[in-house]
């Protein structure tokens, strides 16, 4: 599978990065909704788009406007977008209201059960697991032909997670980290993770790689975490930039 990484910073967008979207064209899956989502149009290679949603707030889900174009010329027949149950309803009445998007689009909503794998048509299993985070958020694991991709944003990593234990032996991991380390009040406070716990539950996941995104807006920089300082916990870490594709 080729993961591309659309969209890679949180809140909002800036010169170097959009706001969160990861997608696997050759299965159509698509997490999250971001800015990033734009960069879908030229990526799609199939009849139905499945798009899983982390959450609600706007950095993950302001991309759903945006689907007109990214359908233009492309032969979808269907998007299914995937939302814990009592989030559709913020979606499609307040995200779609007609004083701030005109046409209301007839795309499918279908609800998240926790640890209730989706079987897609595809072979591709998705099974999403709760999170922790202001209002509630879902990670996910996808599962097609003996590999396995966990998408986990929006959430404080820490040694204890409960969700470790949905995303282990993981080929990749996908995890958010807003915040270097230092910075845990805030993490706390927003509900997003420093460096080293994100490098703890990728070792207590035994994850075969991870990538970083939902890096903190603020910084354009280069090396906006300091990847050698957790190398002694956990070394196969790198942060994920706009347009990057990682084979799995």
């Amino acid at each position: 599978m080729k993961i591309h990484f659309l969209g890679t910073t949180g809140y909002h967008p800036n010169n170097r990065r959009h706001t969160a979207c990861t997608m696997v064209p050759e299965l159509g899956i698509l997490f999250d909704a971001g800015t990033g989502i734009f960069r879908a149009r030229k990526l799609v290679e199939t009849e139905t788009l499945d798009i899983f949603l982390s959450h609600a707030h706007l950095d993950h889900s302001v991309g759903l406007t945006y689907l007109l174009d990214v359908l233009y010329g492309n032969d979808v027949d269907r998007v299914r977008i995937h939302l814990a149950k009592e989030k559709i309803f913020a979606v499609q009445e307040n995200l779609y209201h007609q004083m701030l998007f005109p046409v209301k689009p007839e795309y499918d909503f279908c609800p998240l059960e926790n640890e209730k794998p989706i079987k897609l048509e595809n072979g591709a299993t998705i099974v999403p697991f709760p999170l922790e985070h202001p209002g509630g958020s879902h990670g996910f694991v996808l599962s097609h032909d003996s590999k396995t991709i966990a998408y986990v944003t929006d959430t404080t990593a820490k040694k204890e997670a409960e969700y470790i234990a949905h995303i282990k032996d993981v080929d990749l991991l996908i995890h958010e980290c807003n915040f270097p380390d230092g910075k845990e009040d805030y993490a706390k406070l927003t509900g997003h993770s420093c460096l080293t716990p994100v490098a703890h539950v990728a070792k207590q996941a035994n994850a075969g790689r991870v990538m970083l995104v939902h890096i903190n807006p603020l910084d354009e920089s280069d090396n906006p975490l300091d990847l050698d300082s957790v190398k002694k916990i956990y070394s196969k870490m790198a942060v994920a930039e706009d347009q990057q594709i990682v084979d799995v």
